[in-house]
């Protein structure tokens, strides 16, 4: 029996077209999706709704939060077997991380979207929905969080990211890989997260600045931010986590002002740890009251800091 699926529509390239005359990509009117529909309804019973249509660039915690608030309110009363979300690339990791912190759902939630338009040469588009609705559809997607299916690979929320501008693989899953794979035939999952964070956001109501850390940096931009109204900061670090030494004063200034600071590194691969005791190093970072969070991109340790800030 086929299975009931919630498909979201968020705009992104996905749901754009190539302006032949111009050259320029452009959100399109009518969403050429639509259009497959009939195609899709082959894998599973498809109920289709739009959230708002956007260029993901467009995109803040904020919508993020309207489509989680969507979603909550259209399973609670429906009986679906698991939701699809089309998405721009640009962010939709983030949205994915977003999703995964804010809902609780044993039902598969299913990101994709296309690097190609709908009316471009090798549109990925139709194919990447396809793929991503038989994943929400199969027994197996249950009770493995968020997941972001393109180009035949399934990716956790927690670690996908986007690797190349342009390229129909950009997203991949650094250090981890892929937890499945989509063929002709099946849907193939052969590994899974062993645990899931839940912060049940009701509001976005503070800031979390961000900063990449870069050899000579100072501490002047980092210690503008609580007088901008900042709640709280991410270091994209060096290396295993490191700064340089004229930023350890405006990291302590900030921490003494009761502002979370939290440290990721900016590598793709390996976590942040508190190895190094020399000015500047983790470990003096982590003795000074500095967070370490293993595993994530600057991006994501943004957002989870944001929803922490917004359910206390």
């Amino acid at each position: 029996m086929k299975k009931n699926i919630l498909l979201v529509h968020t705009g992104g390239t996905i749901s754009m077209e190539l302006d032949t005359k111009t050259g320029g990509v452009m959100l399109s009117a009518a969403n050429p999706l639509a259009l497959e529909i009939d195609n899709i309804q082959q894998f599973a019973n498809i109920t289709e709704v739009e959230a708002f249509n956007l260029p993901s660039p467009h995109i803040t915690p904020a919508r993020m939060l309207e489509l989680e608030e969507l979603i909550s309110r259209l399973t609670e009363n429906n009986s679906f077997d698991g939701i699809v979300i089309t998405h721009g690339t640009d962010t939709l990791e983030e949205t994915a991380y977003f999703l995964e912190l804010s809902t609780n759902f044993n039902i598969p939630i299913v990101l994709t979207g296309a690097m190609r338009s709908s009316n471009e040469i090798g549109s990925d588009g139709v194919y990447n929905l396809m793929s991503a609705v038989r994943v929400a559809a199969a027994d197996d997607a249950n009770d493995k969080g968020v997941l972001v299916v393109l180009n035949d690979e399934i990716h956790t929320a927690t670690n996908v990211t986007k690797t190349h501008s342009s390229s129909v693989s950009t997203f991949q899953s650094p250090q981890y890989g892929p937890i499945g794979i989509v063929t002709k035939s099946a849907i193939h999952f052969h590994h899974a997260p062993l645990s899931r964070t839940y912060l049940p956001v009701v509001s976005i109501n503070k800031k979390v600045a961000m900063f990449k850390i870069y050899a000579g940096m100072e501490s002047d931009l980092l210690v503008s931010i609580s007088s901008l109204g900042y709640d709280g900061v991410v270091l994209e670090g060096l290396g295993q986590g490191n700064v340089p030494p004229d930023v350890v004063g405006g990291i302590r200034r900030l921490l003494s002002e009761g502002l979370p600071v939290i440290l990721v590194s900016r590598c793709f691969n390996g976590i942040a740890q508190d190895i190094y005791a020399y000015e500047g190093g983790g470990k003096m970072l982590k003795d000074m009251g500095v967070r370490f969070e293993h595993g994530l991109s600057g991006q994501k340790a943004r957002l989870k800091l944001l929803l922490e800030l917004c359910t206390k």
